[in-house]
């Protein structure tokens, strides 16, 4: 469960509305006149983004909600992102001595921490493919790893849905709200 809200997190971090917005600096175009008239809002996935709820679908689901502040941080360049996070339910411990820590001490600090950088690309029909190059988990780095993802952004505010990996679709998708904060 927690491998999927580590995807999904990753992928909400990064979608657009579109190849041409990516490129761009973040700004905001009015198109269809005057300001306070209706018209469409277009923005830069670049920046810095936060993840702010997860919902689960499928057997157990629910809907997450990540209270202040924040334990994640992603940073999306035109091509690139770099993202960690901390997907503890409770604070992680501090050992005394890192190097006299038992096995389970250090999977209790460690093993909820995730860092993650790498490559995505837009696609057609409000999708996003990411392929990590470097990272905690050196499963996800592998030759033909990927994650597609479908997004909705309106604002400052996307939600991201898984689609498929390079194993096929997801049966149940988890979607991640994220926030932009810079």
């Amino acid at each position: 469960m927690k491998k999927l809200l580590l995807l999904a997190l990753t992928a909400g971090l990064l979608a657009s509305p579109g190849i041409a917005e990516q490129l761009a600096p973040r700004s905001a175009e009015r198109e269809g006149g005057a300001e306070g008239k209706s018209g469409s809002t277009r923005e830069s996935i670049q920046g810095v983004w936060q993840a702010a709820e997860v919902t689960i679908t499928g057997p157990g689901a629910r809907t997450i909600v990540i209270p202040e502040p924040r334990p994640n941080l992603t940073i999306i360049t035109a091509r690139h992102y770099s993202r960690v996070e901390d997907q503890s339910e409770r604070p992680r411990p501090i050992p005394a001595d890192v190097t006299k820590a038992s096995a389970d001490e250090l999977r209790a600090m460690w093993g909820p921490f995730v860092g993650e950088a790498g490559t995505y690309e837009l696609m057609a029909g409000h999708l996003i493919t990411m392929r990590p190059i470097a990272a905690k988990n050196p499963a996800v780095m592998g030759p033909g790893v990927f994650i597609t993802y479908s997004y909705k952004l309106d604002g400052d505010t996307m939600w991201v849905t898984q689609q498929r990996n390079q194993s096929g679709p997801f049966a149940n998708p988890v979607t991640v709200k994220v926030v932009r904060v810079e």
